[in-house]
C-alpha cells in the first residue's frame, strides 16, 4: 500500500498499533517457547500467523520513520507476557490473551469511533478504516476463543497478572504515542 501523510493524531495511533502488533507476535513466540501443552501450542501458532498478518497490514500504512523506537522494549514485554502465562498452564494463558484481547479491541474501537466522522471526507481512510476493522474483527474472535478454552474460574494470581497486563498495555499504548 502506499503510505501517505495523515493527521499527526492518526500517525500516533497507528504507532500504537503497529507496537501492538509486534508485541503480540512476541506473545505467541513467548508462549510457543515455553508451553508444552498441544492445545495451546496449535493456539498459539495459528495466532501468532494472523498477528503476523495485522503487523505486515499496519506496516504497510507506517513509514519506518513513524514507528515507535521503542520495538525492543515491546518485543521484549510481549515475550514474557506469553511466556510467563504458559509456564503456569493453559487456563493462566488463556486468562491472559482474553485479557490482551479485550483490551485490544476497545483500543481499536475507541480509534475506529475517531475516523468514523473524517473518512467521508478523506478517501485515503478508508483504507486504514478497513484495516484497523479486519484487525479488530481478528482481536475479538481470539479473544472469544480464549475465553471458551479456559476451564476454571480466575484465582487471585490469574485476576492480579490480567490487572498487570491490562495496566501494562495502557501505559504502552501511551508511551507509543509519544516514541
Amino acid at each position: 500500500m502506499i503510505k501517505v501523510l495523515y493527521p499527526d493524531w492518526l500517525t500516533r495511533e497507528l504507532r500504537t498499533d503497529h507496537a501492538g502488533e509486534t508485541g503480540a507476535v512476541w506473545i505467541y513466540r513467548g508462549i510457543l517457547t515455553v508451553s508444552v501443552n498441544n492445545s495451546v501450542r496449535t493456539f498459539a501458532r495459528r495466532h501468532l500467523e494472523t498477528e503476523l498478518k495485522h503487523l505486515n497490514k499496519i506496516e504497510s500504512l507506517l513509514s519506518l520513520k513513524h514507528r515507535s523506537w521503542l520495538l525492543p522494549v515491546w518485543r521484549t514485554a510481549g515475550f514474557f507476557t506469553g511466556a510467563i502465562p504458559a509456564l503456569c498452564g493453559p487456563n493462566m494463558t488463556f486468562y491472559t490473551i482474553e485479557a490482551v484481547e479485550t483490551f485490544v479491541s476497545q483500543h481499536y474501537q475507541n480509534q475506529l469511533d475517531s475516523l468514523q466522522p473524517i473518512v467521508e471526507h478523506n478517501p485515503e481512510l478508508v483504507i486504514v478504516r478497513s484495516v484497523l476493522s479486519e484487525c479488530q474483527f481478528d482481536e475479538i474472535a481470539h479473544r472469544d476463543e480464549a475465553a471458551q478454552r479456559v476451564q476454571n474460574a480466575p484465582g487471585a494470581i490469574i485476576r492480579l497478572w490480567c490487572f498487570l497486563v491490562s495496566g501494562g498495555s495502557q501505559a504502552a499504548v501511551t508511551l507509543a504515542r509519544q516514541i
